[in-house]
């Protein structure tokens, strides 16, 4: 996703590191690039703006669960198959295999 406009921080920066960022879990610096980017380039400020609405959806409807401590591991891990472009599998990779 682009405008197709050049910018200082290149849109698939700013994409890979949209949770990073929704997160506050990056320096300032690389917070206030990410801020002028988005001033740029309406592509990425609608995406930003929806990922931001799916967590705070998110925190509101399941906010009070305790989560079990493999799922963040198995999310992360289906995340980064998708960044990188690979076929995310329809069964669960992290399942032992089944015996037939």
């Amino acid at each position: 996703m682009s405008c197709g406009e050049p910018h200082e921080t290149d849109c698939s920066e700013v994409l890979d590191h949209l949770y990073e960022f929704l997160d506050r879990e990056m320096p300032d610096a690389d917070c206030t690039k990410f801020e002028q980017h988005f001033e740029e380039c309406s592509p990425c400020l609608e995406k930003y703006g929806l990922e931001q609405a799916v967590k705070k959806l998110v925190k509101r409807c399941c906010g009070h669960d305790d989560v079990p401590t493999d799922l963040r591991a198995k999310v992360l891990g289906r995340l980064d198959l998708i960044r990188s472009g690979q076929a995310v599998p329809d069964h669960d990779v992290t399942a032992a295999p089944q015996e037939s």
